[in-house]
């Protein structure tokens, strides 16, 4: 659909159709209503529509399918793609989240954050799994399977998903359980949002009654030091214990203190469901690694999950690559080094171990697509583009890194960890992306719903 009197004729019936606001190609404030979290990504859609509810969401699905166009759903462009040709359905004002501390269960709408979900469940010392940022939907994070900082106590996010409330392919509202609908309740839970539309989700919560957590930061002249006791203590550590490593360069900007300006770092990032005695002790071969600049451990408050990483909350062109480890003895952590290095891993910004293991290396009863992890480790490599022809460079050093590790990783990608240019099938087994595709077929023949990560492609 290209022709501006059908664009416009899209456009007409879609005001019909809903409460919420409609713009179109064209329209004063289309291009930043249609703009992704990550301003490098160019988000070709026809039309953006800003949900009021749940009604409002069903309502563009049934006008999509008689358009024969596609819906994508997005509360506020994190996990963008291209979406050339589809209607960008923003469910941001769909917020609600409602705790239900008899049966330790929230529901919440598609548009609430992981903030409000850790700020309405940690009243009552209870907690979802939640990732290292707050900003994010909780429930897209859920749909693609979710990696939390309490993944190793309690696994994927989404294996703590009971129902989902969804809009499907034809427009009509459902509620999806294993019970009611186990195939499509299977897929949803990691498999993306390639199947129904979300409008809202009923997770568990978790008891958090003491949370411990925080960052050592040191120069990155220390790395390897830091990296050995980050190996060590993740062989033994128990799994309410996440522990995070990762080199990190800080770009010469004015408003960082001058401790953090320019500087090539190493870090640790820890969160620890348990006394801070008990975890301070579980910790302490980091405090013989001298030099800390500083040390943010503490008794933490659940809302204040995020401060642990303190990631940019505001928009950020950046290319990111992922890749799944099977070991990190000592060949691979030097290999590591050696390619992060030497003194700084500019141009990136950050390269990230995440230590797995646990609940998230087990088969859950009755899991999701999302499955399980045998990989005992996360690498994350972030490049931020402050200038477009940035690119070159960050792509040849992720390359360069990755290079380094073949021998230690496995070509399996966690979905929420692909990159923009990377398919769904590098995210699941032969026989999982085969069940997902029967699914989608199934559940969507016309092809209604467009996710970042198509399992079709």
């Amino acid at each position: 659909m290209n022709d501006m009197d059908d664009i416009n004729g899209l456009g007409h019936d879609l005001r019909r159709a809903v409460r919420g606001s409609v713009l179109v190609r064209g329209d004063e404030g289309f291009d930043s209503a249609r703009a992704a979290w990550d301003p490098a990504i160019d988000q070709k859609v026809l039309a953006v529509v800003e949900a009021e509810d749940a009604a409002d969401a069903a309502a563009v699905v049934a006008v999509a399918r008689l358009a024969g166009v596609g819906v994508a759903t997005q509360p506020y462009g994190h996990a963008p793609a291209g979406f050339e040709g589809t209607i960008l359905l923003r469910t941001g004002k769909l917020r609600s989240v409602e705790v239900d501390l008899d049966r330790r269960t929230a529901r919440v709408e598609a548009g609430a954050t992981w903030g409000d979900v850790l700020s309405a469940a940690g009243k009552h010392g209870l907690t979802g799994l939640a990732g290292s940022t707050a900003v994010v939907s909780a429930t897209g994070f859920t749909l693609g399977g979710g990696l939390s900082w309490f993944g190793r106590e309690h696994g994927f996010a989404a294996d703590s998903v009971r129902a989902f409330e969804v809009v499907d392919s034809h427009g009509d509202r459902g509620r999806v359980t294993a019970a009611s609908d186990p195939d499509l309740f299977w897929a949803l839970r990691g498999g993306g949002g390639d199947f129904a539309l979300v409008t809202a989700m009923e997770i568990d919560l978790h008891p958090a009654p003491c949370l411990y957590g925080g960052r050592i930061l040191w120069p990155a002249a220390r790395a390897q030091e830091v990296l050995s006791a980050f190996r060590s203590v993740t062989a033994k550590a128990p799994d309410e214990l996440s522990v995070w490593f990762q080199l990190l360069q800080f770009p010469p900007l004015p408003e960082l203190p001058e401790p953090l300006r320019g500087l090539s770092a190493v870090t640790i990032d820890v969160a620890f469901l348990g006394d801070p005695e008990e975890g301070r002790d579980l910790l302490r071969e980091f405090d013989a690694v001298p030099g800390a600049i500083f040390d943010t451990r503490g008794r933490m408050e659940v809302a204040n999950l995020a401060d642990i990483c303190a990631e940019p909350t505001t928009p950020t062109p950046s290319l990111f690559r992922g890749e799944l480890l099977t070991a990190l003895d000592d060949a691979a952590a030097a290999a590591l080094l050696a390619s992060s290095g030497p003194g700084t891993v500019a141009p990136l910004a950050c390269v990230q171990l995440r230590h797995l293991g646990g609940a998230l290396a087990r088969p859950a009863e009755n899991g999701g697509a999302c499955g399980h992890i045998e990989e005992p480790y996360l690498l994350g490599m972030l490049g931020v583009l402050v200038t477009p022809d940035a690119a070159g460079a960050i792509r040849d050093r992720q390359a360069s890194i990755a290079r380094a590790l073949t021998p230690y990783t496995s070509g399996r990608k966690p979905f929420t960890f692909l990159a923009h240019e990377e398919s769904a099938a590098s995210a699941f087994t032969g026989d999982v992306l085969a069940r997902l595709r029967e699914v989608k077929r199934d559940r969507d023949p016309q092809g209604v719903f467009r996710s970042n990560h198509p399992v079709l492609a």
